[in-house]
Order: structure tokens, then sequence, then C-alpha cells
């Protein structure tokens, strides 16, 4: 069986010329989000928010729940991919960067779809379990702060049905956790998230080896 395929430049661009479907307008967003501080390293790939989408269809996810907004790419994603009475929930710490994005999901017929929380993303987790219960999603995609991720992946599998799915992104985060000398506060967290999934027998779990590592942890029922 072959091992891991180096991914080059000229095979990323093959492999995105034959699978990738964004569109001018998620193109404008992308590339403006690119240009902002921060902005190249902290957006996903369009390939992995095309992967997005085609998880929300294939576990027929009505109610999505998304820790970590940034621009509102990931969400213009997902929302696209909900049936019209779909609903998303996105939080994040500042409308700054979520303002961005508001434009292009009015633009993409969307808006109706997103509700946006804004602040301590701990708080705004409580608050949806008090007020709309445990279970009361079918996906539930975490990229936000990574010392955060312990506290977030747990209030998550809390929100997320049984048989439903959390996404967790950045799990391998710039290949510094397999670097044991590096120990800063967010490395430390991911290495953390990752050490309680690999054991965790309330989920089944895949950790993919693509763009910054990112894992799904199925709720078992």
């Amino acid at each position: 069986m072959a091992d891991q395929t180096a991914l080059s430049p000229a095979l990323l661009d093959y492999a995105r010329s034959v699978a990738l479907r964004d569109d001018d307008l998620l193109r404008e967003l992308h590339e403006m989000t690119a240009q902002l501080p921060g902005g190249r390293a902290m957006q996903i790939m369009p390939e992995e928010a095309q992967f997005l989408a085609l998880l929300i269809r294939l576990v027929g996810a009505r109610r999505v729940l998304e820790i970590g907004t940034f621009t509102g790419y990931s969400t213009l994603c997902m929302a696209r991919a909900l049936p019209a009475d779909g609903r998303i929930v996105t939080c994040d710490i500042s409308d700054k960067w979520p303002d961005v994005g508001a434009p292009f999901w009015q633009r993409a017929g969307v808006a109706d779809r997103i509700d946006l929380r804004i602040g301590d993303a701990a708080e705004t987790l409580a608050e949806l379990r008090e007020r709309e219960g445990d279970g009361a999603f079918d996906l539930v995609f975490v990229d936000a702060d990574k010392t955060g991720y312990p506290h977030y992946y747990e209030q998550a599998l809390a929100l997320v049905r049984p048989g439903g799915l959390v996404a967790i992104d950045n799990t391998l985060f710039f290949g510094w956790v397999a670097d044991p000398a590096v120990d800063d506060p967010d490395t430390v967290a991911v290495r953390k998230l990752n050490d309680l999934l690999r054991d965790d027998e309330r989920v089944d779990i895949a950790l993919l080896t693509v763009a910054d590592g990112i894992t799904l942890a199925r709720r078992r029922e």
C-alpha cells in the first residue's frame, strides 16, 4: 500500500483543478481575507470548506454550530449547504472580522440562515446549553483560540446529538504538535486535545492529515 503522498504545489494545483468547486463570490471573500493581518494563516483552505459542506449534506444537518467565525468564509460555505430552513450559529469574540464576511452572506442569499453570536465563546456555549439543551446540533465545527480547545470540545460534544459530528481544525497545528521542543500554550492545548480524542470512548474518530489537520469525532449513540 502506498504511503502518504507528498503534496507539492503542482499536485495541489492539480487536485484543485479537478475537485475544487468554489465560485467568484467565495474566491473574492477568500482573497480579501488573505490580505488581512494573519488572514492567510487563520482562514481555512477552500477544499476544507468544501469538505465541511459535504459533511453537512452527508449527515443531513439542519442545525450547525461554528466556534470561531473569523471573516465568515467557512460560515458561508456551510450555510450554503444547509436546507432553506437550516441554521448555523457561529460564535466569535468580536464583530470586527465577521463584519467583513456579512455582506457576502447577504449577496449569497443565506444571511437568514446565519445566527452570529458575539462574546466569549465559553459563555456563549454555556448559554446555548442552557437555552437550547444538549444534543441541539447535528454538526459542530471548532476553529477558535487553541488554548480553549479542550473546553470547546467538551461543550461541543454535549451540544451535538448522538450520531452527530464534531469537526476540529488545526489538530496538526503547523506540525508543532510533533516537536517536543515546542511548548507554547497553544501547541500544548492542541496536544492535550489530541490525546483526549485518542482515548475518548464516547466518539469514533479520524484525524485527516490534510491542510493543518482536521479531526472528525462522531458522537456514539
